[in-house]
């Protein structure tokens, strides 16, 4: 007797589009489309909204118009790939991307904060976003309250990490003078 395996669905990123105007996807739904499949994403915590939202109040405040802050929405990677990471620095573009969708070209930064996705983090969403030519990446564990931040993408990775901590001070490659103190995006608890 012959058993045969079932057929994997690939989906585009313009069907995965198209799912959510024809409301087979809603908004609500917290997936995103990498490689092909549509993937559920982790349950966010408060010590995540709180790191997404400390980080996106630093940046807002200071990169005016010399960039687009924007906080857990979706970039198109290629045509098998749409994620959505919980902070990104766009290229400034007085259309703020309507026309057209944002790729990696236009990223000057892209943030994933990890409570309990720190595996898959590092190892799906950093080799696609280095793949893809995101030209930087800050991985953000709350738990070791380190920002590893990861630079010169290649199709095997980024060649370049380093993990950050406490009072250490970071910049995004694009915008040299938006310094981040980690401190100031995982707080370390009052000493008694």
């Amino acid at each position: 007797m012959t058993t045969s395996q079932p057929t994997l669905h690939k989906f585009t990123a313009d069907e995965y589009q198209r799912m959510g105007e024809v409301g087979i996807l809603c908004e609500d739904d917290r997936v995103e489309l990498i490689e092909g499949e549509i993937v559920d994403m982790a349950a966010i915590g408060n010590r995540h909204l709180a790191a997404v939202d400390r980080l996106t109040k630093l940046f807002a405040e200071r990169v005016g118009n010399r960039a687009i802050v924007r906080v857990q929405g979706s970039v198109r990677l290629n045509d098998r790939s749409e994620p959505e990471p919980d902070l990104v620095l766009l290229r400034w573009r007085s259309d703020f991307y309507e026309a057209s969708s944002a790729g990696p070209a236009d990223m000057l930064l892209a943030v994933e904060v990890a409570d309990t996705s720190l595996d898959y983090d590092r190892e799906v969403k950093a080799p696609l976003y280095a793949r893809t030519g995101v030209p930087e990446y800050w991985l953000v564990d709350l738990e070791a309250k380190t920002i590893t931040v990861y630079r010169e993408p290649g199709p095997d990775g980024y060649r370049s990490f380093t993990a950050v901590r406490g009072q250490e001070l970071i910049s995004p490659q694009g915008l040299a003078d938006l310094t981040v103190r980690v401190d100031d995006v995982i707080p370390s608890p009052p000493q008694s």
